[in-house]
């Protein structure tokens, strides 16, 4: 059954994102960045830094959606904790604001790796967020984007702020 809702919503996509295309352009089509910025955990705070793909579909006028993968790293290490790589696999929805202009949410699974009390262990958890994203040509892009991890096992959570930029292909 769920098969068959996921073909059933990937077609109407694929027969709706031509119509579209011209309300959310430049906002389609696959992409691929560098992030960095503020990152704060177990009340440390540090420098993060990452990388970005994602494809993005126009699903309705200005709305887009897709998935999208991130993989960074962070220097924030204190009291016995040492945050380190972490993988997240997102979807993303737009509201085209303006021609130039692209507000998104997302939210999607992650996996972190931490280092504490000497050993290291891996973290799972759910992450969202949203932000901005500024269209300087039909194919690069600068973003500004908050995001919230909440982990597994009691961790508590990650917050940050981090800016970009990308290109479209």
């Amino acid at each position: 059954m769920k098969t068959v809702i996921f073909a059933a919503i990937a077609a109407a996509a694929a027969v709706s994102a031509p119509a579209f295309a011209q309300d959310a352009a430049p906002f389609t089509g696959p992409r691929a960045g560098v992030t960095m910025g503020f990152d704060k955990a177990q009340g440390e705070e540090g420098f993060s830094y990452g990388v970005t793909a994602g494809y993005d579909l126009a699903v309705a006028p200005r709305i887009t959606f897709g998935p999208e993968l991130s993989f960074g790293d962070s220097t924030v290490d204190g009291n016995g904790f040492d945050a380190s790589r972490e993988i997240a696999g997102s979807v993303r929805a737009g509201y085209v604001v303006t021609p130039q202009v692209l507000a998104f949410a997302k939210v999607g699974y992650t996996s972190a790796r931490i280092e504490a009390a000497g050993a290291h262990t891996s973290l799972e958890g759910v992450r969202y967020g949203g932000g901005l994203e500024y269209s300087v040509t039909p194919n690069t892009y600068i973003s500004a984007e908050y995001q919230r991890t909440e982990y597994e096992d009691n961790f508590g959570g990650r917050d940050a702020g981090v800016v970009g930029i990308g290109f479209r292909f």
